[in-house]
């Protein structure tokens, strides 16, 4: 009876987190570049539930009944990485990414360590010096972690083709660098849509266009997270009506008990 009382409580909890994961998700519907996350959801480890001292088997002091699962919890968050939808822009300084690949960026922490870190959102600007960054102010990079400085700032009309080669007419600037990583599941979330990657990330040559003037953006689906929310909704008033019905259960055995 406790053990039904644990695995109800077990199905709440595993309801918040997914609850959690997408109520983030539809917050950054809006957000350049976001990537939803998934997650899945598995049991405990199953026990063996046993009899002890039954007659009935002779000698055998124990025997196997079976096994016994011990409730639910988060499996696995993933980043779903499909591509989202272009939005244009007009502006030279924004980019989107068509297909498998992140931007290069390096931000600084509040001890002035520089950290590279990667992202889809392509909404960059410069700085009164030149300097291409994002809407934060960190320095988007070029080949060999080279920050890229726009010679003539806010004045010079750039073109970028789809390898990310910045031009200034026919006069060569930089390349944005754009690389991608064997497996995702070495990619930590850093803010609403950057990544860093941990150890064990491999890092693969890209297959991503550049696309100048447009934004990509988010891949959230707003209805298909609505019926995930209704789900986990009901998911959760199921694992509340176990609880009530199990508190009931054991209130008139202890009222059973003391007549």
């Amino acid at each position: 009876m406790v053990r039904a009382l644990y695995t109800a409580w077990t199905g709440l909890r595993n309801e918040e987190k997914r609850m959690d994961v997408v109520t983030n998700n539809m917050a950054n519907a809006d957000t350049t570049g976001f990537k939803k996350v998934d997650v899945t959801s598995q049991s405990f480890d199953r026990r063996l539930a046993v009899k002890i001292n039954d007659s009935t088997v002779g000698l055998q002091t124990v025997q196997g009944i079976g096994g016994v699962s011990l409730g639910v919890k988060i499996g696995e968050t993933y980043y779903d990485m499909s591509q989202g939808n272009f939005r244009e822009t007009g502006n030279q300084y924004n980019f989107a990414l068509g297909g498998n690949g992140f931007f290069t960026i390096s931000t600084t922490d509040k001890s002035g360590v520089e950290h590279i870190r990667y992202t889809r959102d392509g909404d960059f600007t410069i700085t009164k010096d030149g300097f291409l960054v994002t809407k934060d102010g960190d320095y988007v990079l070029g080949e060999g972690n080279r920050r890229i400085q726009i010679p003539g700032g806010a004045t010079t009309k750039i073109n970028v083709n789809e390898q990310g080669e910045i031009y200034d007419g026919n006069n060569y600037i930089a390349t944005l660098q754009v690389v991608d990583f064997q497996n995702y599941e070495f990619l930590s979330s850093y803010g609403e849509n950057m990544y860093e990657a941990v150890e064990g990330a491999a890092i693969i040559p890209s297959n991503a266009t550049v696309t100048q003037g447009y934004l990509e953006m988010s891949n959230v689906n707003m209805v298909t997270e609505m019926v995930d929310m209704i789900a986990i909704t009901r998911a959760y008033e199921t694992n509340q009506k176990m609880i009530q019905t199990v508190d009931q259960t054991l209130e008139k055995t202890v009222q059973l008990g003391q007549v």
